[in-house]
């Protein structure tokens, strides 16, 4: 019975532990997380393809609006992409893709996500320069 007491008291801390952790990951399984989003350019000779990315901490499903319009240079551009997705846990998706002009124009391009009951939202001005 000695010998037990002495294993008690030393798997106590681990033990504690483990509750801990079995406690914190009941509170958070189900909840949809969200960790963010970004817009990518890629330069494509003389395009620029610009995406919307977002990536998902927890499952989650959701809306998307992405918008693209020119703030300098020849011409207008104005364009407007969204719908619903789905993500999986540490997935990373790309919400919309737009090929735009490179030579010269400038753009703003923003993504707004509606996922796990909380809204982001992630802009990007998109010069000559790239």
């Amino acid at each position: 019975m000695f010998a037990n007491s002495k294993l008690i008291k030393r798997l106590a801390p681990a033990i504690i532990g483990v509750a801990i952790a079995s406690a914190a990951y009941a509170t958070t399984d189900g909840e949809e997380a969200v960790s963010g989003c970004e817009i990518r350019t890629t330069q494509k000779g003389s395009m620029i393809s610009l995406d919307g990315v977002f990536v998902a901490e927890a499952a989650v499903s959701g809306s998307y609006t992405l918008k693209i319009t020119s703030v300098s240079g020849g011409g207008n551009t104005n364009i407007r992409q969204g719908g619903g997705f789905s993500a999986g846990a540490g997935e990373e998706v790309t919400l919309g893709r737009v090929m735009v002009g490179g030579h010269g124009a400038s753009y703003e391009a923003s993504l707004e996500v509606q996922a796990g009951g909380e809204t982001l939202k992630c802009s990007e001005r998109i010069g000559s320069s790239i």
